[in-house]
């Protein structure tokens, strides 16, 4: 891969040019909503629906990325072993060209009746940076979002993992991948675990789908537990990875998700990459603030949106260093 063409590189996440450290929070917020507004508020036309819920009717969602120019290297199917009939793949008539296509439960009766649950249904944010990354990955691509080789060799963690679809889907390209969210979600996501790749949890080692871990980690909890103790809460591999989407929508949980992120980021170590859907300003202006007012961060938003859509936002942030005990 042509490294030339991103001098930025944060860990596994490439910074394409057009990238700059954010400095002034209401200077960013006034650009991506002032891109936004030129771009046109139609929700009508562009596809999106209230919070962004991809479909909040249906108990079960098939889930189709197509994808387009496979380089030689990739062109065959990378996942050998058992497999459940849910995840299928499925070659076009273009040798160069894959479909690939799980089948995710959701728990619609959830979303409606427990408080604050949100991400028991999918949301279109995953979807549309499941479809870029895939795309990029298996297309190897030299413009892309990840250093793939870089990648295959990190541990990646993502908070507010809802119905696990990017697991499902990223497995494949990291060493080891953790989807975490709230008790009452954590059998949602092994359910969907367990019917994309049959047998999780007690596959061989090396096998699709043994690197996925699901475990319980509630914000709230976190923000509320000394620092001393919340190691005991959550003891996960060296995270270099720290993956957050769509998880900005509720001031209320901005200071637990901050605590979360700085409770899980090794100075120098972890990338944190947020990608978002743009709704309320506030809450965006919000969470910026409250993430660069913590010491020694350094955040950078990523040109030329990657996702195609100016409804999204993507920012990368890493711990320049430790903290002083007095900070």
């Amino acid at each position: 891969m042509d490294d030339t063409q991103y001098p930025i590189v944060r860990g596994a996440v490439q910074l394409p040019a057009g990238s700059e450290i954010i400095t002034d929070v209401d200077e960013e917020i006034f650009i991506l909503y002032s891109n936004l507004q030129s771009a046109g508020s139609d929700t009508e036309s562009s596809g999106f629906r209230g919070l962004g819920y991809l479909d909040s009717r249906k108990d079960v969602l098939d889930i189709i990325f197509d994808l387009k120019g496979i380089s030689d290297s990739k062109s065959k199917d990378s996942r050998k072993g058992k497999r459940s009939k849910a995840q299928k793949r499925h070659e076009s008539g273009n040798a160069n060209d894959k479909t690939i296509q799980f089948e995710l439960f959701q728990d619609k009766t959830a979303l409606r009746t427990r408080k604050g649950d949100t991400g028991s249904v999918i949301w279109r944010a995953s979807i549309d940076f499941a479809q870029l990354v895939l795309q990029q990955n298996y297309a190897n691509s030299t413009n892309s979002l990840f250093h793939h080789e870089r990648l295959c060799n990190q541990h990646v963690l993502e908070l507010g993992a809802g119905t696990g679809l990017l697991s499902v889907a990223f497995s494949p390209l990291m060493r080891h991948y953790t989807a975490t969210d709230i008790g009452p979600l954590v059998p949602l996501i092994q359910k969907n675990v367990s019917l994309n790749f049959a047998g999780w949890p007690k596959l061989p080692s090396g096998s699709p789908g043994s690197n996925i871990s699901v475990e319980e980690l509630d914000w709230e909890l976190v923000q509320s537990t000394t620092a001393s103790r919340r190691a005991k809460l959550h003891t996960p591999d060296p995270v270099d990875l720290l993956l957050v989407v769509d998880c900005i929508y509720h001031p209320s949980l901005i200071p637990p998700l901050i605590a979360t992120i700085n409770h899980l980021t090794i100075p120098q170590q972890t990338t944190v990459l947020i990608v978002s859907e743009l709704r309320s300003d506030d809450v965006m202006r919000e969470f910026l603030d409250t993430w660069l007012a913590q010491p020694s961060w350094e955040i950078w938003h990523i040109g030329s949106n990657l996702l195609e859509n100016q409804r999204y936002v993507m920012w990368v942030g890493q711990k320049l260093q430790s903290p002083s005990a007095s900070e």
